[in-house]
């Protein structure tokens, strides 16, 4: 009885380090990019048009439609490499998720625009209503700050208006006639001026942050799971030099990469993504080599509302 219950815990054992070195293997066996559709996807375009397999390891890339279904695949470790908002990084980070900030390969997509052809500085913003979504969150706040530093109360000198809740409904509205000016983000941007051939740029915004700032808008985060990058460092230093040829490539042949945006559903349309390429101002940047720039950025949105960004600058560690 004693050896049977021996033999019995030895192949319990046996299984279950079965199990965990298959979990392993699993583990190797796949790497998984969580991107979005929309600049992030489009910087990386080519990569994903021409990975399916690193050394053997299979290459999974899922081109979502929102912010939170990144967020979701980071709450639940599914993805090895994340690209969303930098604000939505920073939180993620502060709430304690061990991924880290490799690089900014997206720098800025928001414009003001619509019908109006009265408006060509910022003061004659006055007395006008501009449509913004999300109170609260980046589009706002930057925005926000925009007019401050221009010498506009926000409260005050205009009306902002929040009743169209995402960018797909404002931009559907500006394209409609139903809202007059309205802060959007490429490439619905070049969208809604293909629909509405009245609609133009009357500030870009990121224009006016670099103005103000002296840096861009660093907008978009490529983030890394810690325990993928401890496990393959050469692996993810690969990865990242493609993404970074890739974003190269769109930059040098927007042609081609419009093609394959059109492809991959990023978007319906030759001539939008075409447009939409130069706008998106697409270049990828070592996060290291920008840290001082990093923290300025995110200063900003702690300092008008330190929810956005989770409560706290985030620490050294936050960067690859």
């Amino acid at each position: 009885m004693r050896v049977s219950g021996l033999i019995l815990i030895i192949v319990a054992m046996t299984a279950v380090a079965c199990q965990n070195s298959r979990r392993d293997s699993s583990d190797m066996d796949e790497i998984t990019i969580a991107s979005l559709k929309g600049p992030s996807s489009m910087a990386i375009i080519r990569f994903i048009d021409s990975v399916s397999h690193i050394k053997d390891t299979k290459v999974k890339i899922e081109i979502l439609d929102e912010p939170i279904q990144v967020r979701k695949m980071m709450l639940e470790g599914s993805a090895d490499f994340a690209l969303l908002p930098t604000t939505m990084a920073a939180i993620l980070y502060n709430k304690g998720l061990e991924y880290r900030l490799i690089a900014i390969p997206v720098w800025g997509t928001l414009y003001l625009f619509g019908q109006d052809t009265t408006i060509t500085v910022w003061d004659d913003l006055r007395n006008k209503k501009v449509n913004v979504m999300a109170r609260g969150m980046t589009p706002d706040v930057l925005f926000r700050y925009l007019l401050e530093g221009n010498g506009l109360d926000p409260d005050n000198d205009l009306t902002l208006d929040y009743r169209f809740p995402t960018h797909i409904d404002l931009a559907n509205a500006v394209a409609a006639g139903q809202a007059e000016l309205g802060v959007i983000s490429e490439p619905l941007v070049s969208l809604v001026m293909k629909r509405n051939k009245n609609v133009h740029i009357i500030f870009d915004l990121n224009d006016e942050w670099n103005d103000l700032q002296g840096i861009p808008v660093a907008q978009t985060a490529f983030m890394v799971k810690d325990s993928f990058v401890d496990r393959e460092p050469e692996m993810t230093e690969q990865i990242i030099k493609a993404c970074e040829r890739s974003v190269y490539w769109v930059n040098s042949n927007p042609d081609s990469a419009a093609h394959l945006i059109v492809k991959y559903g990023i978007l319906p349309d030759y001539e939008v993504a075409l447009n939409a390429i130069p706008r998106s101002n697409m270049v990828f940047k070592r996060a290291n080599d920008l840290k001082e720039g990093i923290a300025d950025y995110l200063n900003v949105f702690y300092t008008m509302n330190p929810d956005i960004i989770g409560g706290r600058m985030p620490d050294e560690g936050f960067i690859y």
